[in-house]
Formats: C-alpha cells, structure tokens, sequence
C-alpha cells in the first residue's frame, strides 16, 4: 500500500502558539461567530481515515462533550496508559514512520497529524505532506509554540489563502519534494 497522505489543520496566535503555556486554547472563542463559520474544518475532517495525536492533545479533547472524532480512528502518541477512552480510540508507543506504514497497509489514504509535538516530530521526520494553517489574530505572548528550534529546513508551495471577518486568516501549503 501507498503511504497515506499526512495533514495538519492547526490554528496558531499571530505569535506562533498553539495553547497558553497552560494548555488553555480559550483565546480560540475570539474567532467564534454567530454564523458557526468553521473555517474549512468540517471538509478536512469528512476526508481524513484516522488522527494521530500527541497525548496532551488528546488529554484536552478527550473531556469534550460530545467525542470530536466520533465514527473516526484516533490513534493517541503516549508512553502512558489512556485510561477508559472513546471506541475508535487506540494508543501508540514507537516511531512514527512504523506507524503510518501500518496504518497505510491498513487501507488508510489521510492522516490528521494533531498536536504541537506530534506535528513537530511528522516535520522533523519529513512526513507531513500538506498543512493548513489558520491564523487567530490574538498575541499569547508565551505558551506553546507550533514550531520549534528543532523543526527541519523545508520548502512549502502556498496553494491558497483565505481571510475572514472574525480576522482569522488561512493558508494552506503544499510540502514540496
């Protein structure tokens, strides 16, 4: 089988942060609208097979009510034990190429990669195909960054931009080989 297409869909501050150094992604509400605009975001989901997530994403979304990722494979990165968890959900423990070549061989074609070190580690392993990246126009300051010192020199093709009222504003790139 073809290695599945890996994405991110990620909304960051204008400073680079995906959480306050808390994990808290309450400045998010700033780009709520009375329209339920969702940024593209129910497209990307309806055509992604499985999410890989780091844990301490997974630990914030795994009290949401309902379950996000319902009918989806959820595939948590953690050393640790996940507790009582949603169906569909599973956890990983090892490298993350020998991860997606399973799921790959399992009959998966998309990936949503999730979460800052998830995300930060699928770069540095020079697999994350495609990221869309929305940009919240809050300051953090500090906190959580989406990118790090370790994350690897790559060329990326825009393939689209998009503002909205809210201020958010969206681009997605393409990684080029």
């Amino acid at each position: 089988m073809a290695r599945p297409r890996i994405s991110v869909f990620i909304a960051t501050s204008l400073d680079g942060f995906i959480a306050t150094e808390a994990g808290g992604i309450e400045w998010l509400s700033t780009v709520e609208d009375e329209h339920g605009e969702d940024y593209g975001y129910g497209e990307f989901i309806a055509d992604v097979d499985a999410l890989v997530m780091g844990r301490k994403t997974y630990d914030m979304v795994a009290g949401f009510d309902p379950w996000p990722f319902e009918g989806k494979r959820v595939v948590v990165l953690s050393h640790r034990d996940l507790g009582p968890a949603p169906d569909g959900v599973e956890r990983y423990e090892g490298p993350l190429a020998l991860l997606v070549a399973r799921l790959g061989d399992e009959g998966t074609r998309r990936i949503y990669l999730d979460g800052g070190e998830a995300i930060r580690q699928g770069l540095a392993e020079d697999m994350v195909d495609d990221m869309t990246l929305s940009r919240v126009p809050v300051m953090l300051g500090k906190g959580r960054p989406l990118f790090g010192p370790d994350v690897p020199y790559g060329r990326w093709q825009l393939l689209g931009s998009r503002h909205y009222p809210t201020g958010l504003v969206q681009a997605t790139y393409r990684r080029l080989d």
